[in-house]
């Protein structure tokens, strides 16, 4: 198990992720990532991850995660819709199939558990 750690999420130094094209609907969003923390058995995952502005589609796994800035609208299919900007703590499940639709660049820290 990695040591306890504390760190300034904006000043973290993010790593390009790409998104597949046929996820993006609108604009040209651009994500980065940085995997913090991960079990040994892969499942439970803690991390920073940013987008660019414009409109992308995905499929989420359950994730707890607090916007640090910018701004996004977040459709659930068949479900709600999700206004979170800095501060905002938002609950994703397992099998949501979301449209993120981003304002403002938007950074948050996350927490990911994985299942069978």
């Amino acid at each position: 198990m990695t040591e306890s750690f504390a760190l300034h999420i904006p000043d973290v130094e993010l790593e390009p992720d790409p998104l597949d094209p046929d996820r993006i609907l609108a604009g040209r969003p651009e994500v980065s990532g940085k995997v913090l923390w991960e079990s040994e058995d892969g499942r439970r995952i803690r991390g920073i991850w940013q987008i660019t502005p414009g409109t992308a589609t995905d499929t989420e796994a359950d994730e707890l995660f607090v916007v640090i800035s910018g701004r996004a609208t977040i459709a659930i299919e068949g479900g709600p819709t999700l206004e979170v900007g800095p501060g905002d703590l938002g609950v994703l499940h397992e099998g949501d199939r979301t449209t993120w639709t981003v304002h403002e660049t938007l950074r948050k820290a996350y927490a990911i558990t994985l299942h069978d």
